[in-house]
């Protein structure tokens, strides 16, 4: 028997993960990490059309049209948006078992009504049929998020910024909370070239001169206090690996100065700088009842003739391999014996970690809060159905899966909240699984509560924010 091509019952396989399902899709949406622009929530612009929507920007897209070879001059180049969106088009009936042909597809239900397939022989009509869409209205930043139920989201923010849009979104009738979260990767990069820069705009912002290490961690203390007070409830950083490297106040200084004058620090002395600064910062984090977000394992800006073309997040970023246990361990634990650990979410972007981090939160739970140490979802390669159900089987076989804090878009796109959907099929096509197996009860009230308490509950606890 072949099953209709994503039917009511997707991703569902049995009675239990029906019902699970019911219950979860009635919960909002509490989007607690992603990359969508305040700007543009706030300046709540039309969309020009169903190309400025789905191709600015999503390097999704970008690598699986390059995957099969589309011209750049249509994926980033200056093609208009009518031949990109063709482009992309052609190449949708080729991405049998890619998750973005599920979400773009998802995407047309949801937002647009079209249940037509996308391909070449459809494309113009989807393309007229969505632009009459947006035409008409309700294709907004606003209006999406809100179409999409989201009662939070929390922006990705450098501690320069000045939150200004945070402050002006507040001010209108959005019923959509936009948080801000505090992104200091840039602060923590002393050994990139954008590191320099960076320190220029955030003296900028601070208003004095940052002559030291002790300095800066002491504009950074001021700008957590400043996020704070603008409902910040999370930060987040991102490492191929989480450094742990000891130094002395002196060697910190001198690792400033150095970076400051324009010499090259060396691997060491950038984890030393590292290790300590973000030690400063979580400790900041534990004391506000924050959630620490590590994001581990990308090897970034792979391809040296496109980043000089292109620049970073133009889809040339992949899986990095390095062990990545003793130093995580270490950094968690010099943390935690000063009791100074924050509510803290493991990431991992290499499956091959995913038992590696699940065994590492039991390590430093606490009755401080419900699985403090969290394993974060599936994450950029792998927010796809294995890596989903991989993830939550991993996590179920370690920790607490009732607990879970659940799924971020980590999207830049306002249509990217079917993942949320997405997620929430896989994760009761998960569990129905297990019921159906018999490795768990059919307690449909048990069971609706943790599909429920998964897809939002948990998050909305978790970070202390009023659902």
């Amino acid at each position: 028997m072949i099953k209709e091509f994503m039917d009511k019952d997707f991703l569902l396989y049995n009675e239990p993960s029906v019902k699970m399902f019911e219950a979860a899709d009635k919960m909002p949406i509490f989007d607690w990490h992603c990359h969508l622009s305040p700007k543009e929530i706030y300046e709540n612009k039309q969309p020009e059309d169903i190309a400025w929507l789905w191709l600015a920007g999503d390097h999704y897209k970008w690598r699986a049209m390059r995957s099969c070879g589309v011209e750049e001059k249509y994926i980033t180049g200056d093609a208009s948006g009518y031949e990109k969106f063709r482009a992309f088009a052609s190449i949708m009936p080729y991405l049998i078992g890619n998750p973005m042909y599920h979400w773009c597809h998802l995407e047309l239900r949801r937002y647009f009504g079209i249940y037509d397939i996308l391909s070449a022989e459809t494309a113009d009509d989807i393309w007229n049929r969505a632009n009459a869409a947006i035409k008409a209205g309700g294709f907004t930043p606003r209006e999406l998020i809100e179409k999409s139920n989201v009662s939070h989201l929390c922006t990705t923010d450098d501690p320069a910024d000045t939150l200004e849009y945070h402050k002006l979104i507040a001010e209108t009738d959005f019923k959509c909370r936009v948080l801000p979260a505090f992104r200091p990767d840039k602060a923590l990069g002393i050994d990139l070239p954008a590191w320099k820069p960076w320190l220029a705009d955030m003296e900028k912002t601070a208003g004095r001169e940052i002559d030291g290490f002790a300095a800066l961690c002491d504009v950074l203390k001021e700008r957590i206090e400043f996020f704070a007070s603008m409902g910040c409830r999370a930060s987040d950083h991102a490492f191929s690996y989480v450094p742990y490297e000891e130094a002395t106040a002196e060697e910190l200084e001198e690792i400033f100065a150095k970076a400051k004058n324009g010499a090259k620090v060396s691997v060491v002395e950038a984890d030393k700088f590292k290790t300590a600064l973000l030690s400063v910062l979580a400790a900041e984090y534990a004391e506000r009842g924050w959630g620490m977000e590590l994001h581990i394992g990308p090897i970034r800006n792979n391809n040296t003739l496109m980043f000089n073309k292109i620049g970073p997040d133009a889809g040339f970023d992949s899986i990095d391999d390095r062990e990545i246990a003793g130093k995580l361990s270490r950094f968690l634990d010099s943390l935690a014996v000063k009791e100074k650990l924050p509510r803290t979410v493991l990431f991992t972007l290499n499956p091959k970690d995913n038992y590696v981090l699940g065994t590492m939160l039991g390590n430093f739970q606490t009755a401080e809060a419900e699985s403090k140490i969290q394993f974060g979802s599936a994450w950029w390669f792998n927010d796809n159905i294995d890596g989903m159900r991989e993830q939550m089987k991993a996590l179920a076989n370690l920790g607490a899966l009732g607990k879970f804090v659940g799924m971020v878009t980590d999207s830049r796109s306002f249509l990217s909240y079917p993942r949320h959907e997405y997620f929430r099929r896989i994760m009761c096509g998960l569990m129905g699984d297990m019921v159906a197996q018999g490795l768990y009860p059919y307690d449909e009230k048990m069971l609706c509560k943790i599909a429920e308490d998964i897809s939002y509950n948990n998050a909305i606890k978790y970070f202390g924010v009023k659902g």
